[in-house]
């Protein structure tokens, strides 16, 4: 048993690399706290979490004087203790995206450290399923691009060995949608998939009329139509199409996830590592999925997602928008289309220490000790 003797917060405020606007938002900013922990072996686990903008002062408030103190002297394997722990010292906060995001950082450290005293990658120790996984692409999806674009875009992630191309909708008409998705189908053919994404901005009616106007497209899925909050919208929906439903960028809360696996509300999972708060409840909301014959296709950070994906039998894509490049010394690997599981222990990302101490907001930057 080593305990936990040192925690270090860091927080790094990285820019898109592309422009990203959807139905109700703009992408302006990815606040990543990175949290690492070191143990009395002297052993080092590093994770991370993420903001589209806002509330990263919140996490990392958070993080230090809440969460990160009780680390110290812990015995840094008990890793389900210690989330559930942090979870109920933050019982008054959850369930929400803040606590969420601080618990992800956490627990994602921990499964690095975990790897890495055992010698193993992240997917080998989270399951072992397989060692890679299809890509599909989202950065030249966005609903600011023109549909030549869109087009062109989708024609080169074909030609790279990507299986499939994600395009947002929400345009003020669904005609405009429907210009927009029929270009890329027309020029991508029929086996190349077109996933859409609607960033909950659509009613329950007009959710209904858009997939019922889609249907020949042979979409791969239509994500977060409605709120997120509305399980039972997401159920009529589902019972209304037969374009499968994508639902959990969005959810904090594996009971979230198993209401609407329960209900019939979706038929794609998108469990995402750094809001359902961390690699612990990542898992258990994959492994229900699995008993509900549904596949699980993570939202956002693939250069985590794919070591996650690799681990578990039910999943089926990692979603490509590269955004740690300026924080890594390596590259996601990708091989005919595929995200390639990686062979180093831990969680198989390669920090630059160099570029993540100088992009670090000072203010943020705090170390706990025993």
């Amino acid at each position: 048993m080593a305990k936990i003797e040192k925690v270090e917060l860091r927080m790094v405020d990285l820019v898109p690399k592309v422009k990203r606007t959807d139905a109700i938002q703009s992408f302006v900013s990815q606040e990543t706290p990175i949290v690492t922990i070191t143990d009395a072996d002297g052993a080092v686990g590093t994770g991370y979490s993420y903001t589209i903008g806002t509330g990263g002062s919140s996490v990392m408030r958070l993080l230090a004087d809440h969460l990160a103190p009780r680390l110290i002297g812990r015995d840094a394997d008990m890793i389900e203790a210690i989330w559930h722990e942090h979870e109920f010292a933050t019982h008054a906060t959850t369930i929400g995206a803040i606590t969420a995001i601080a618990l992800a950082a956490i627990d994602t450290s921990l499964w690095d450290l975990r790897a890495k005293k055992q010698n193993l990658p992240l997917w080998k120790l989270a399951g072992g399923a397989k060692d890679r996984c299809p890509l599909y692409t989202t950065e030249g999806g966005w609903l600011h691009i023109e549909t030549e674009a869109l087009v062109e875009d989708a024609l080169a992630a074909k030609a790279k060995g990507f299986r499939g191309s994600k395009v947002k909708i929400g345009k003020p008409h669904s005609s405009e949608d429907l210009a927009r998705l029929t270009a890329v189908r027309q020029a991508v053919g029929s086996s190349y998939e077109i996933m859409t994404d609607c960033n909950q901005g659509f009613s329950v009616d007009e959710a209904i009329r858009r997939t019922e106007r889609l249907r020949d497209l042979d979409l791969a899925w239509i994500e977060e139509p409605l709120p997120a909050d509305d399980i039972d919208g997401h159920v009529r929906l589902s019972n209304a199409t037969s374009t499968p439903i994508a639902i959990g960028e969005s959810l904090y809360s594996i009971r979230h996830f198993r209401e609407y696996m329960q209900k019939g509300g979706c038929s794609i999972v998108q469990v995402d590592v750094g809001r359902i708060g961390g690699i612990t409840p990542w898992l258990k909301v994959a492994h229900a999925a699995e008993t509900f014959d549904i596949p699980v296709c993570p939202h956002f950070l693939m250069e985590l997602h794919v070591s996650l994906t690799c681990a578990i039998q039910n999943g089926r894509y990692v979603e490509y928008i590269p955004q740690l490049d300026e924080l890594t010394a390596k590259k996601m690997r990708i091989e005919n289309g595929h995200a390639l599981a990686p062979d180093e222990p831990g969680i198989g990302i390669d920090w630059d220490w160099d570029a993540v101490k100088a992009k670090s907001i000072a203010e943020f930057t705090t170390d706990i000790k025993k």
